[in-house]
């Protein structure tokens, strides 16, 4: 299945913890000022790449503890991504995603939340330069929030994931 991406790390340490396999995908509606990924807003940017080559790459690192489907929004391209994150989970490893948009939203629309069914751990809320902070881990702006998407899930509200 083909995906639209604007690029790969493989060996992030900023993308959640430990080493994660981080990809970037292409395409974001939200548009936020101060959005330090603009280059990924884009629908037509980036490049397509068959899910098949990224499964096949992250496999290949030993190394990583999961792996970060960020963007652009990854939550524009559900099908890709959720292919992706049942790959990882088949490697045993964990998988974060960030998206401009609420838990409560992606909950409400299908394609969505079949793949937030397949995510771990949720970093939500779009990037508010008026609330951008350095000191909260793996977010940018002080309205974005770590979810347990599990927990989440089985509760029918978004519970904070704890980082220690």
């Amino acid at each position: 299945m083909d995906i639209r991406i604007a690029g790969l790390v493989n060996d992030s340490i900023v993308d959640g913890p430990g080493f994660r396999y981080a990809i970037f995908t292409q395409g974001c509606p939200h548009n936020c000022p101060g959005c330090h990924n603009p280059e990924t807003h884009s629908f037509t940017g980036g490049k397509c790449v068959d899910t098949r080559e990224i499964i096949e790459n992250f496999r290949k690192n030993p190394l990583l503890d999961g792996i970060t489907l960020t963007g652009g929004d990854p939550f524009c391209q559900p099908a890709p991504c959720t292919e992706l994150a049942r790959a990882a989970h088949e490697s045993n490893l964990n998988v974060w995603a960030y998206s401009g948009y609420l838990f409560e939203e992606i909950l409400a629309d299908p394609a969505m939340r079949a793949m937030l069914e397949e995510v771990d751990v949720l970093v939500d809320g779009p990037f508010l330069l008026a609330q951008r902070t350095l000191s909260l881990r793996f977010r940018g702006s002080k309205n974005q929030r770590l979810i347990d998407v599990r927990r989440s899930l089985e509760s029918g509200a978004a519970v904070e994931f704890p980082l220690d």
